[in-house]
């Protein structure tokens, strides 16, 4: 499969082709991009079993084993998608007091976004660090038992946790016109009705912890600061 360059990032597979082929097989190995200097990139395990976190070229692979997860530090997996930025330099931008949550954090990364003159319209890569109050997070586990990827097959194949006040790294990538390639079209933190969609995909990598997977909600705490990249 063809990788896809915009704006800031690349990106090759798609998450609504779980959908559409009731599958999720993998497209990339994460061998092919192992090697690459400033890598940031996330996604999900092929067959749903897992998922992917790469942070500044090293990986954190979580998979659920039991009533436990593992983490795998090397590229020996394969992805049903992937979106990854290479940067070597990042613009830090305190974050607000008036941000509290995840939907306050994607209008926060946009208008901080535009004012260091990056093209919103085009996909474009963010992180985060500090320690926040909560945050709610899930790594892919299969639980399909056989049948046809759909919807709510995909829906139920998660587990969740929770990381409270852990110093933490977060990768994110935001994108208005992506959905359902690397830009889920549901995030459990936009309420129904809201009339707001979501562009943004964020994983985490504990500093305190083995924790690493996809974030669904934060709650943030004071003084944590955002990243952007910078020309």
């Amino acid at each position: 499969m063809i990788n896809v360059k915009t704006g800031l990032v690349e990106y090759v597979g798609a998450q609504q082709e779980i959908f559409k082929t009731g599958k999720a097989s993998s497209v990339i190995s994460l061998e092919t991009v192992s090697n690459r200097p400033g890598l940031y990139a996330i996604g999900p395990i092929e067959d749903l079993d897992g998922e992917i976190t790469i942070f500044d070229s090293k990986p954190y692979i979580t998979k659920v084993r039991g009533a436990d997860y593992t983490v795998d530090r090397t590229f020996k997996h394969g992805a049903i998608f992937l979106v990854w930025t290479e940067q070597a330099k990042w613009l830090d931008v305190p974050v607000s007091d008036t941000v509290k949550g995840y939907a306050d954090l994607q209008r926060f990364v946009k208008t901080q976004a535009q004012a260091a003159g990056i093209d919103v319209t085009k996909p474009f890569p963010f992180l985060l660090s500090g320690t926040p109050v909560e945050i709610k997070w899930h790594i892919n586990v299969n639980r399909t038992e056989g049948k046809p990827i759909t919807k709510e097959l995909f829906a139920r194949s998660k587990e969740g946790y929770v990381a409270k006040n852990e110093p933490v790294d977060i990768i994110g990538f935001y994108a208005e016109r992506h959905t359902g390639e690397f830009i889920s079209q549901y995030a459990p933190a936009i309420k129904e009705g809201s009339g707001m969609q979501n562009a943004i995909h964020i994983h985490l990598v504990s500093r305190a912890s083995s924790a690493a997977g996809h974030i669904d909600d934060i709650t943030f705490g004071d003084g944590m600061v955002l990243r952007l990249p910078k020309p």
